[in-house]
């Protein structure tokens, strides 16, 4: 019998990138820059890629939550989803994981949300984005 291995797939993943942004809905908060602390996994289309095409830099990532930062955005959920949509928006990314901690948010713990995301099955197949 012939064993075969396939590679099922691939994830890129951008871990502990720490950043300071406008984000939070207590009047101590609104209008100062706070650190957050992202764990982003991106699910690749092609399971295997060869070419440089086919996978994501991980500097795009960084680059797509730092531009995020000059905004206010109240709830770090929100912060994840926008992050999310810009990541989906990229024909290489199926589908992704994005946690965001906010290391100051309560004491003795550390707070923080994580979603999950993918293109729609109707959609990915026609090649468009959400």
């Amino acid at each position: 019998m012939v064993e075969v291995i396939s590679v099922l797939s691939t994830v890129v993943r951008v871990r502990n990138l720490s950043i300071l942004a406008d984000v939070g809905i207590n009047i101590d908060e609104i209008g100062r820059r706070q650190p957050l602390v992202l764990d982003i996994e991106a699910t690749l289309r092609d399971v295997a890629p060869s070419k440089l095409d086919e996978t994501i830099d991980y500097r795009r990532i960084v680059a797509a939550a730092q531009g995020l930062c000059d905004e206010h955005i109240p709830l770090i959920e929100d912060f994840a989803i926008r992050l999310g949509h810009i990541c989906l928006g990229w024909p290489q990314v199926r589908s992704l994981v994005i946690a965001i901690d906010k290391p100051f948010a309560v004491d003795r713990a550390l707070a923080g949300v994580r979603i999950a995301m993918a293109r729609d099955r109707a959609t990915a197949h026609q090649g468009e984005t959400i």
